[in-house]
């Protein structure tokens, strides 16, 4: 697999970190020289060698296997014996693996993070829940939304008044049969909700032959489309503070979410929407929009000083946490 430093010379820096989302600056930051860090000498007053042993030594001594640096330190004094001071103690043991917490503490696994690709529509789908105020204090209604990360196109949605496995078993399969999904085609990822992680939606994704992703633990920006859908959803103008009743929370949704597939010109789409990119519209309105921006440069060259204007180009490649660029250089 080529790696981004092969590619770049030949296609260019600016374009290659762009469709693999990778900053400029880290790509040249790669490519720098990097400078061998000076050998660090040693301390004129650390202890030779032999010594070091002899302290370790008396670490294993029976009576101090089982004592703290600092329980030792001073049952040596109380003797009249100094060795080394109490941080020394610690090094040595630190040198040769011996410190350790001692107490039985949960230790969380390190996960790591997914790193997912969408080239095209139907590839890569992100799905999560929302709650959306209703009448009277806790009182919520329930947002289910799926969307394609290549389009950011709303697949499917529902609203409930729970939060249920159920629910969005019967979104997903629905979703699928009518996009026409095949085995193997599709990959879905979502947070670590208790719907999410159930085991209906596990078993459904499986008979589906779709892929299945989770987001790491606490770690919101893994799942960054959903998070921004809904943002957007919540800052349009007619979205109210609080929904009447549940009829009136869909009506609303069923708005805007019409809005946002159809009208909403997506920067990260280059200014296109979600439909025309997830059914193939925008190319045929990106060179509609490129002969505008021809005849307004051939009326009136002087008003475009950096040359000849284009239109924001089409999404190529979309990611879920794109490769560190130090793997891949």
């Amino acid at each position: 697999m080529a790696t981004i430093a092969e590619i770049a010379p030949r296609l260019g820096v600016a374009p290659t970190c762009s469709a693999l989302g990778v900053p400029r600056a880290s790509y040249y930051r790669s490519r720098a020289p990097r400078l061998e860090p000076m050998p660090r000498s040693t301390p004129a007053r650390a202890l030779p060698a032999e010594e070091r042993q002899a302290v370790l030594d008396v670490l294993h001594e029976p009576r101090f296997v089982d004592l703290a640096p600092a329980q030792v330190y001073a049952t040596l004094l109380d003797e009249g014996r100094y060795l080394c001071s109490e941080r020394t103690l610690y090094r040595v043991l630190a040198e040769n693996a011996e410190v350790r917490e001692r107490r039985d503490q949960l230790r969380h696994p390190r996960y790591a993070a997914p790193e997912l690709l969408a080239t095209r529509p139907n590839e890569l789908w992100t799905w999560d829940i929302t709650r959306l105020l209703g009448p009277t204090k806790w009182t919520y209604y329930y947002l289910y939304v799926l969307l394609d990360v290549f389009s950011r196109y709303v697949v499917s949605w529902l609203l409930a008044q729970r939060e249920l496995a159920a629910l969005a078993e019967k979104l997903i399969a629905e979703s699928c049969q009518r996009q026409e999904i095949q085995p193997g085609q599709l990959t879905v990822h979502a947070d670590r909700g208790p719907a999410m992680i159930s085991k209906p939606v596990a078993l459904l994704l499986a008979d589906l032959g779709v892929t299945k992703s989770h987001s790491r633990p606490h770690v919101s920006n893994d799942n960054p489309f959903s998070e921004s859908q809904f943002k957007t959803l919540k800052y349009r103008p007619e979205f109210p503070d609080r929904f009447g009743s549940l009829e009136h929370a869909r009506s609303c949704c069923r708005d805007l979410l019409r809005w946002y597939n159809t009208e909403h010109h997506h920067v990260g789409l280059g200014l296109f929407s979600p439909y025309d990119v997830h059914y193939g519209l925008a190319e045929a309105k990106w060179e509609q929009r490129a002969r505008v921006l021809a005849e307004a440069f051939a009326q009136h060259p002087e008003r475009f000083p950096n040359g000849r204007p284009s239109p924001r180009p089409l999404p190529t490649a979309v990611w879920i946490n794109p490769p560190n660029i130090k793997r891949t250089s």
